[in-house]
């Protein structure tokens, strides 16, 4: 089995990407799991950017990783400036990280035009770089931006400049693919162009503006690549990175190459879901092998056939990647597949059992009312909790008052709620961005004084949608999804008045974390 390593940049790539940043706090966070996870290397960061990365580095250096390595990033020495007072390679040595990323143009493009001096000179930026460096003692991974772009125009200077930060110390060589435009058949070729010459480790790099970045690492590796770079989710800059999330497992299940320690692979979802968490973004429910829809059956067809022999809708199963199956709710699943479904919650049920005739009746009819659980399986398993008689009365809300008024700012609308949990009593009020906004704080609220976990609670999406022509008077459909960071679910209301469907939703959402997530 090939040994592949895994570098991720999430932590400097993915916080190029727009609208994302992560505190100290949250660096060391996302770096601690990705230790757990396995991967061999953690890029921190541009320890010159800001004093914020040179922190982080400290904290590390504090209390390291336990098995990835940490690797801070930067740039060759400026032309014209000696390697010695070049304060770049001066944030590099000081970063309290074993390994170091030395980014140097491997297009003649960009050193005619970029950077400004002549291709000689840039030779000697790099080769300097990466000489010193590695003489202070550090491990240092030599970046050939923009590699295929130069190959393209001038392969001998792309390959070159390979040589000669080889030549200089480099433990390993990284081809990036940093417009991201390359196709992968175009990439194979290089890369063997590249591994043809060299001694020490190629690597890949692989940006995603063509849509290509997963596809031209794997092909990368392929070719001979045994380090490949990315991020969790595929965040970064315009379009992204390479997502690890697709990278690894592809790797490790269908091209027999060993990129984790034994037995860390069933961490993946955990670990995308846990760094979005973080990162305060929703992973897309159809991202490969940790989508939340990546395993789902709704077709009769697809959901009988998983039944009888998962292979025959599933590439992989689902728990290899830490990833569960789910078969939806809808009208077109049929009676066995909501037999499947609540075999969780009532194993002994049969498919004579009346209570499934009563279940999919009840279903039937709120589906007519323009309820839809097919993204809202939370408040479809609370709903067959009910009608099977299992269910349990976790609160009991005794009143509630919103209030709105303008001008319409933040904190602009106010909520009183009064709750019972076993005959006791809480009263609390809460300011929101709108009066479902104050709702949900003020339930969350109360009931945390009972049931702590609720504060774990967030709310990621919230749709509604109009059923018919009623004009203001019309009836509404409400579907939420909310995570403890953890798991995710749906819940669904309906109602002419569209504060009691969002609050069905709302009310739905916490008791499904309360009957099934503790």
């Amino acid at each position: 089995m090939e040994k592949v390593r895994i570098y991720d940049t999430t932590l400097r790539d993915g916080m190029q990407a727009e609208g994302i940043s992560f505190s100290v706090e949250d660096k060391l966070l996302v770096a601690r799991k990705l230790d757990e996870f396995g991967l061999d290397y953690v890029e921190g960061g541009f320890p010159q950017s800001n004093p914020k990365e040179a922190l982080f580095f400290q904290r590390l250096a504090e209390q390291p990783l336990k098995h990835a390595k940490l690797v801070a990033f930067g740039s060759t020495r400026r032309a014209g400036n000696t390697v010695q007072d070049d304060p770049g390679i001066k944030a590099l040595l000081e970063a309290c990280a074993p390994a170091c990323t030395v980014v140097g143009k491997s297009w003649d493009l960009h050193v005619n035009t970029v950077l400004r001096c002549t291709l000689e000179e840039n030779l000697a930026v790099c080769a300097d770089s990466v000489d010193y460096l590695k003489k202070h003692g550090k491990e240092v991974i030599f970046d050939a931006e923009h590699f295929f772009d130069g190959y393209k125009s001038r392969p001998t200077y792309a390959l070159e400049t390979l040589r000669v930060a080889e030549r200089a110390g480099a433990s390993s060589l990284n081809l990036c693919d940093t417009n991201g435009g390359c196709m992968p058949w175009e990439m194979e070729p290089m890369v063997r162009a590249a591994l043809a010459q060299s001694r020490v480790p190629v690597g890949i790099h692989c940006h995603n503006e063509a849509g290509m970045a997963v596809a031209g690492s794997l092909l990368a590796v392929k070719a001979g690549a045994s380090l490949v770079h990315g991020t969790i989710g595929g965040i970064g800059e315009r379009c992204g990175n390479a997502d690890l999330c697709s990278v690894i497992p592809a790797l490790e299940c269908s091209m027999d190459c060993s990129c984790l320690p034994e037995g860390r692979l069933s961490l993946l979802t955990g670990t995308a879901r846990y760094i979005a968490e973080v990162a305060n973004l929703t992973l897309p429910g159809s991202l490969p092998y940790v989508g939340h829809s990546a395993f789902a059956h709704k077709g009769g067809m697809h959901v009988d056939g998983v039944r009888k022999d998962s292979r025959s809708f599933e590439h992989l199963d689902p728990e290899r990647v830490g990833n569960t199956r789910r078969l939806l709710v809808s009208d077109q699943a049929g009676r066995a597949a909501l037999l499947e479904k609540l075999t969780a919650i009532a194993p002994d049920l049969t498919r004579e059992d009346p209570k499934l005739a009563e279940i999919v009746d009840k279903l039937k009819q709120r589906e007519h009312l323009g309820y839809v659980f097919e993204g809202a399986e939370g408040s479809f398993r609370l709903l067959a909790l009910k009608l099977l008689g299992r269910s349990e009365r976790y609160f009991d809300v005794l009143d509630f008052r919103v209030f709105c008024e303008q001008p319409w700012e933040h904190g602009s609308a106010q909520a009183y709620i009064k709750v019972a949990v076993n005959g006791q009593e809480e009263i609390t009020a809460a300011e929101g961005d709108g009066p479902v906004n104050a709702l949900d704080k003020a339930l969350r609220k109360a009931l945390a004084v009972f049931y702590p976990a609720l504060r774990e609670i967030r709310l990621i999406d919230f749709k509604v949608r109009v059923l018919d022509g009623g004009g203001t008077a019309s009836t509404v459909r409400v579907t939420i999804e909310s995570t403890d960071g953890r798991q995710v679910w749906g819940t669904v209301g309906v109602s002419v008045n569209i504060i009691e469907a969002c609050w069905q939703a709302l009310v739905d959402s916490i008791v499904y974390k309360l009957a099934f997530l503790g």
